[in-house]
């Protein structure tokens, strides 16, 4: 007697009797939920994109799985996994660096140099052209020139050359550069451009690891151990670690949110002249591996790892003489607000006031009105808190490994998933930060300046009064609108690209010890032509079979990769984490 496929079985694989309802029907796990099951298990992307592959050698066309890139885990836990991974091996392999990493530049090859030669004839023939009225001549030699620089930047040449038509030079606004009378003065030196740290006692090399934070801005619920005791919180208890209270104001009527906002949306300007004090300070290029994540309160704050030892003391001055002023209008009282908004004016090709028709102010022109007020204050200071956490850490310890981890801790989550709320008082904390930041500029082209009476920066018909699509209005940042791992240039020599490379290579290498043969796009160009596919495409595959696909494939470079290293006897050393670097490879 046949059984229904699809009827359930014991444990034994015999069908199971007796009735079953439509909640255990329903209870049945999908088909596609299991192959994203198994997809994770294996480290696969869940979200693969479809691409069809052309073999141009053999004429194949198949269909592809690429994975999607995902950052966050909430999107595709496999990929943002393999992400945080690729991180923490650039962070280890910059950090205890013992020789300069070489950015010295190759010299220019003649061909460049003849090709730059014909380029500036070129370039002073259309001057002399120019206003002849001859536009057929123009078009010839725009092309010409447009030619040589496509092969200049084959030719390997960075940067790029003057443009035939120079763009209009508007005039910079300046602003005085003298420090605040009342912020501490520091030493500046010519910043030299070694980036190696000291060696002490002949053999140690030291690194630091440090924690910028925001200043406070009113007293919050905290737990601070003091001799190894818990001390007294301002509320009058003693906290536990785990107590959802922790971060949370004690006067949330009295909080300063408006400033909690403001320092949120301009903190990546304080960082970058932090680094900037930092160097002049020292009188050397210091290098950097940092990420900026939200403390409890949703304050950011900022873990780096810095190549080299700098004194402490020398930390603390910095962090107390660095400030960042925003030059922008006066944005404190709202103009407008509900209903009674600025609305688009056709006539007029600006936003007008909704009772008297005038139009508002453009951004220039308040900012002109700002630069003739000479004892005009800047909108917003922002400046970095008193607390400063710094620690030694030596190229191999435990705590270097700990300090990596808990760098890039909360790289798989976004800004509101790092301390989710579990309280009442917590949400209602977070609503009120993100109540402000809605009314709070972002950036000069941010729609939320009409709320103040100003028109922002390019502003079109279609913006919307108070409605902001930048990062820093949205929920999942919380005013943390810029990128959240900061690497600085010379960090490895290696841009995030070459590590990727570098542990495909390896993988590779491995394989090669086996007589397997990997072929990418890098190593033949020309060999493939890719095209992406839309859904509704007829070749267009559903999910499961692509992440069957995904899966096969990653279980076949599994036991490859497997073989080749029992096959190597250590022959190799992995760049970084070996499982980290056969997932990037795959």
């Amino acid at each position: 007697m046949s059984t229904d496929q699809n009827q359930p079985t014991t444990e034994n694989g015999e069908p199971q009797s007796g009735h079953e309802s439509r909640a255990e029907r329903m209870r049945r796990p999908k088909a596609v939920d299991v192959a994203k099951a198994t997809a994770e298990q294996h480290g696969v992307c869940i979200k693969p994109i479809a691409r069809e592959r052309l073999d141009k050698r053999t004429g194949k066309v198949d269909v592809v799985p690429v994975a999607c890139g995902a950052t966050r885990s909430t999107v595709c836990p496999p990929c943002a996994e393999k992400a945080k991974k690729l991180r923490m091996a650039q962070c280890r392999e910059g950090w205890h660096l013992d020789e300069e990493p070489d950015f010295t530049p190759d010299p220019p090859s003649e061909r460049m140099q003849e090709l730059l030669s014909e380029r500036a004839e070129l370039h002073a023939v259309y001057q002399e052209t120019r206003g002849t009225g001859r536009p057929d001549v123009l078009d010839e030699i725009a092309e010409q020139v447009a030619e040589i620089d496509r092969e200049l930047r084959e030719l390997g040449m960075r940067g790029s050359l003057p443009p035939l038509e120079p763009p209009e030079n508007k005039p910079a606004r300046k602003r005085s550069t003298r420090r605040r009378q009342d912020m501490p003065n520091l030493p500046r030196h010519k910043v030299s451009e070694h980036t190696v740290g000291a060696v002490y006692a002949g053999r140690y090399r030291p690194s630091m690891f440090l924690t910028l934070t925001l200043d406070s801005y009113g007293p919050v619920h905290s737990r601070k151990v003091r001799d190894g005791r818990v001390v007294t919180c301002g509320c009058g208890e003693m906290h536990h670690k785990d107590d959802p209270r922790l971060g949370i104001p004690l006067d949330p009527e009295n909080y300063d949110y408006r400033r909690a906002a403001r320092d949120a949306v301009h903190f990546p300007k304080l960082v970058d002249r932090f680094w900037q004090n930092l160097r002049r300070c020292v009188g050397w290029d210091v290098q950097y591996f940092a990420t900026v994540e939200p403390q409890k309160r949703g304050a950011p704050h900022m873990h780096a790892a810095i190549r080299g030892a700098i004194p402490r003391e020398t930390l603390r001055q910095v962090v107390a003489a660095t400030y960042h002023q925003v030059w922008w209008p006066p944005h404190d009282e709202l103009l407008y607000s509900g209903e009674s908004v600025p609305v688009w004016s056709i006539d007029a090709d600006a936003f007008v006031d909704p009772n008297t028709r005038e139009p508002l102010p453009t951004w220039d022109e308040a900012l002109d009105e700002l630069d003739e007020n000479d004892e005009q204050e800047p909108a917003h200071l922002v400046q970095a808190g008193p607390q400063l956490d710094v620690q030694g850490v030596l190229a191999g310890s435990n705590r270097a490994d700990k300090a990596i981890g808990y760098l890039t801790k909360y790289l798989t989550k976004s800004v509101d998933e790092c301390h989710e709320p579990d309280s009442a008082a917590e949400w209602d904390h977070a609503d009120r930060l993100l109540a402000e930041l809605e009314v709070t500029p972002c950036s000069p082209r941010c729609a939320v300046w009409l709320l103040y009476g100003i028109q922002p920066q390019g502003v079109r018909s279609s913006a919307t009064p108070g409605h902001c699509k930048g990062k820093a209005h949205k929920p999942s940042t919380l005013g943390i609108a810029g990128r959240r791992v900061l690497v600085s240039r010379k960090w490895s020599g290696k841009s995030l690209a070459d590590h990727r490379h570098d542990r495909r290579e390896f993988v590779h290498a491995m394989l090669s010890h086996l007589g397997i043969r990997k072929t990418t796009d890098d190593d033949e160009p020309d060999r493939y032509q890719w095209q992406s596919l839309r859904p509704g495409d007829s070749n267009m595959p559903p999910r499961d079979a692509l992440l069957l696909h995904a899966v096969s494939e990653r279980m076949r470079w599994r036991a490859e990769y497997e073989q080749a290293k029992a096959a190597a006897n250590g022959d190799l050393e992995p760049p970084g984490d070996e499982t980290s670097a056969m997932e990037v490879a795959a």
